[in-house]
């Protein structure tokens, strides 16, 4: 069923209903837009939270050992992945269903427009009514004329009186006048047919076609809306599994909340080391002991005074041995620190370690770069590691003293000629070979991805595609040593090269 058969006399009625249809579908596009600043500003709303109760400060740091303190933090970061999935629903809401209805809403409007002229000159056409009537109107006047004169002339021919010729007069104005109304006859009989012709035209093809043209333009406009429903919906069906995953992560946090744990770690972290006060031993005055010369145990100790629950107590300046706190306290923090010493000077031994290799690799091939300009490097070095090295020593001495001749529950690590534990494994360095004078061979080849410009000493330029041999790998900072074929030998970026296998 189309509107142009059934509806043929509904003109008004469908020019209504389809702008209706264009404001539903206006309507619907300004629905989504605030829906998609709802989610904007729910999802701010949300990182804004989770920002305000996001860990800050060392004190934060050391309660994240908790784990009731440590699921917090984690739910907090679920609940700022959990916004960034409702921003991009807002998102998607604006690109996936507001553009695209917004640019269709302008095609129908103007579709629509462009069909409601043609349905005006359909409506211009039907001038042709009034010809009809106006032949039609002519068409009874001369027939009645017509007839009157007729009328005329035989009443003529009846009287005694008349003579012939009125009584001729009268029969030539009466055939006259049946001429014309004959002439009349014929023009209203083909002004009739004409404009049954065009009626049948404008009701039967031009204003079924104008009418199916609106019934089409509607119907894709309601599809297009229809669509716009799914997506409302599709759009955050899309992200629900990652959602779920943020959901699930917070349940997750929540079981992974141990409270026996918990108190464990408190007492891990303050247990102080001391023993509890004695009992006070009786003094009998009765025996002629004398107060003054008394060395009574109820004079408050010089070091400790009786400890009560929840009061306050005076900030102390941090000493650097850390002999402000506790015994089992202080032995933490000190072997704590004795430890970041270790890395420190590790990390700076590595590095000189890497300067003496460049400069052997200078002074074995001067034309790579000049090995005077690594001295102040070295030198700094040199004294950073012996400084590191003289700190090492005044922890481990410190950490001795706290232990009191206890055997030391962290191991402590000494070396004979640094003070640390080199892992072979760990030192990328171990295996450098110092004898430059014999000839090397490439350990490999390498294919150049981008083109490199050597314009620093000791390094080579290499162009995209070039074929590279490689002398020396990568030791960690980042360069290789490569050697092309036209004989040139040095150092380029890792990243610029591609290894081939075999």
């Amino acid at each position: 069923m189309d509107w142009g058969t059934q509806l043929w006399d509904q003109y008004d009625v469908i020019d209504k209903h389809t702008q209706s249809g264009l404001d539903l579908l206006d309507r619907y596009i300004k629905f989504v837009k605030e829906r998609s600043e709802i989610e904007q500003n729910y999802a701010k709303q949300l990182r804004n939270l989770t920002k305000k109760y996001a860990k800050r400060g060392n004190r934060e740091d050391q309660d994240c050992k908790f784990s009731n303190h440590a699921s917090f933090q984690e739910i907090l970061n679920e609940l700022n992945d959990y916004a960034g999935q409702r921003e991009l629903i807002a998102e998607n809401l604006i690109t996936g269903i507001c553009v695209d209805l917004l640019k269709k809403l302008q095609d129908f409007k103007q579709e629509r427009k462009t069909v409601r002229e043609g349905g005006s000159d359909l409506c211009l056409s039907l001038i042709c009514v009034c010809l009809c009537l106006q032949t039609k109107k002519r068409y009874a006047k001369e027939w009645a004329e017509a007839e009157k004169a007729s009328q005329q002339a035989e009443k003529a021919e009846c009287e005694v009186y008349a003579t012939k010729v009125d009584v001729e007069k009268a029969k030539q104005h009466a055939h006259a006048r049946t001429h014309t109304a004959e002439e009349c006859r014929n023009d209203y009989a083909a002004e009739l047919q004409k404009y049954n012709k065009e009626q049948n035209n404008h009701y039967y093809t031009d204003i079924p076609q104008l009418l199916n043209k609106l019934q089409g333009m509607d119907e894709r406009r309601i599809r297009s809306l229809a669509d716009g429903y799914c997506k409302f919906s599709d759009i955050e069906k899309k992200v629900l599994p990652i959602i779920s995953k943020c959901l699930e992560g917070i349940s997750a946090a929540g079981t992974k909340v141990n409270e026996k744990q918990d108190s464990i770690l408190v007492i891990e972290q303050h247990k102080s080391g001391f023993e509890p006060p004695a009992d006070v031993d009786f003094e009998d005055y009765s025996q002629g002991i004398k107060s003054a010369t008394s060395e009574s145990s109820l004079n408050p100790p010089k070091v400790r005074g009786l400890i009560w629950p929840f009061s306050k107590k005076h900030k102390q300046t941090p000493a650097e041995d850390y002999s402000h706190l506790p015994p089992e306290q202080r032995k933490k923090r000190l072997q704590t620190k004795i430890d970041d010493i270790h890395k420190d000077l590790q990390k700076a031994q590595d590095q000189s370690e890497a300067l003496e290799k460049m400069k052997g690799v200078y002074e074995q091939n001067p034309q790579m770069g000049d090995p005077s300009s690594l001295e102040p490097r070295i030198l700094e070095m040199t004294k950073d590691m012996g400084r590191l090295r003289g700190e090492l020593a005044k922890y481990e001495t410190w950490l001795s003293e706290a232990l009191g001749g206890e055997e030391s529950p962290f191991p402590v690590n000494n070396n004979t000629e640094y003070g640390v534990t080199h892992d072979p494994d760990a030192n990328i360095y171990a295996e450098f070979d110092e004898e430059f004078d014999e000839i090397e061979s490439p350990i490999g080849q390498c294919t150049a991805l981008y083109s490199f410009e050597g314009n620093s000493e000791g390094t080579v330029s290499i162009k995209e595609g070039e074929l590279l041999s490689i002398m020396e790998e990568d030791k960690g900072d980042g360069w290789m040593r490569v050697l092309r074929a036209s004989g040139d030998e040095g150092y380029i970026p890792s990243s610029y090269v591609k290894l081939r296998k075999g």
